[in-house]
C-alpha cells in the first residue's frame, strides 16, 4: 500500500512537473499572441509582429509588418477581421468590429474571442486566431444559432496597404473540359467590385438583398466559379504575397474590388446556409505571408491547408 501511494504521488509529480514545462514552453514560444495593454494582444512570430483587438476593440491583426523587409502589410480595419454579418433581409448591425467582445488568451498562445448573442443578434459568434508556422494565421469562426437562421453569412475582411496592387483568384477552367484551374488577374474592366461564387446557389445568396441594405450598398460583379476559395495580393516592390484562402464547404464566395482599387481588400463569405436553433456551424480561413512565390507556391500552401 505504501508502495502504490509513492508510486501515485511520483506520478502526479511528473504530471505538475511536464505541465509546468509545458506552459513554459508556451509562454516562449514566438507561435503565440501575448498579453499586450488595453485589452489587445501582441504577436512577434519572427517573420511577422503586430497587434490583435487593438485597444480591446472587436477588429483582426493591425500594425502588421514583415520583419525581413519592414514592409508594414495591413491598413484601415486590418487583416482578418468580422465586418458584415447577414440573413435574409437583415443585416445584423454595420458590423461585427461594433458590437461588444470578449477575448482570452489560451495556455497554448491562441486567442479565443466571443460576441454573445442578443435579442437583436439572435446567435453566437466566436472566434479562434493561431499561427501555425511563423508566417502563416489559422482562423476558426463558429456561429451557434439561438432560433433558425436563413442563409447565415459572417462577412471576413483583410485590407492590405496600397503597395499590394496585384491581386488574383483561383477560378475553374472549363475550356477544355478537365483542365487545371488558373490564376486570373482581377482587373477593373471586369468590375469596380467583383464575387467568385462557389456555385449558382451561392450566387443566388449574393444576389437576394443583402448588398442593397445600408450603410454603403455593394454593387457586385458576378466572375467565374472560383476552383477552391483562393485568392492572393502581391506588392510588386517587395514581392510579398498575401495569401487568403477558405475550404469550399464553408466559404461560398470570393469578394474584392478590382486589384488597384484604395481599399486593397480580399473578402471571404462564408457560411451561406441555412442553421437552425441549437446548430452550430464552422468555417476555416487562413492567411499566408509569402516572399517571392510563384503560383506553385500557392498551391502547395493550399494542399497544406486542406490537410491541418
Amino acid at each position: 500500500m505504501i508502495k502504490d501511494r509513492l508510486t501515485a504521488a511520483l506520478s502526479g509529480l511528473l504530471l505538475l512537473s511536464a505541465n509546468g514545462i509545458q506552459a513554459q514552453s508556451n509562454s516562449l514560444t514566438p507561435l503565440a499572441f501575448k498579453a499586450g495593454t488595453n485589452g489587445a494582444f501582441t504577436f512577434d512570430t519572427g517573420v511577422l509582429r503586430g497587434v490583435l483587438r487593438a485597444d480591446g476593440k472587436s477588429v483582426g491583426l493591425q500594425s502588421v509588418s514583415h520583419t525581413a523587409s519592414g514592409k508594414r502589410l495591413d491598413q484601415s480595419m486590418g487583416l482578418f477581421g468580422h465586418y458584415r454579418v447577414f440573413t435574409t433581409g437583415q443585416r445584423h448591425g454595420v458590423g461585427a468590429w461594433d458590437w461588444p467582445s470578449t477575448a482570452r488568451l489560451t495556455q497554448n498562445g491562441t486567442v479565443e474571442v466571443l460576441w454573445p448573442a442578443t435579442e437583436e443578434r439572435p446567435f453566437e459568434l466566436r472566434a479562434v486566431y493561431r499561427w501555425s508556422a511563423p508566417a502563416i494565421l489559422d482562423l476558426e469562426t463558429s456561429v451557434t444559432a439561438r432560433q433558425n437562421l436563413s442563409k447565415f453569412e459572417s462577412f471576413l475582411a483583410s485590407y492590405f496597404t496600397p503597395g499590394f496592387t496585384n491581386e488574383l483568384a483561383l477560378t475553374r477552367n472549363e475550356a477544355p473540359p478537365g483542365a487545371p484551374p488558373t490564376f486570373v488577374p482581377v482587373l477593373r474592366a471586369s468590375g469596380e467590385w467583383q464575387m467568385f461564387p462557389r456555385d449558382t446557389d451561392a450566387v443566388s445568396v449574393i444576389q437576394d438583398g443583402r448588398w442593397k441594405l445600408p450603410p454603403n450598398p455593394v454593387e457586385w460583379a458576378i466572375r467565374p466559379r472560383f476552383a477552391q476559395p483562393v485568392a492572393v495580393r502581391r506588392d510588386v516592390t517587395s514581392r510579398l504575397s498575401a495569401l487568403v484562402m477558405a475550404r469550399s464547404e464553408e466559404c461560398f464566395a470570393l469578394a474584392m474590388p478590382h486589384e488597384t482599387e484604395s481599399h486593397c481588400s480580399l473578402y471571404l463569405c462564408q457560411f451561406g446556409h441555412d442553421l437552425k436553433a441549437g446548430e452550430t456551424a464552422r468555417a476555416h480561413a487562413c492567411l499566408v505571408i509569402l516572399d517571392h512565390p510563384d503560383e506553385q507556391d500557392y498551391l502547395r500552401e493550399w494542399t497544406e491547408f486542406r490537410g491541418r
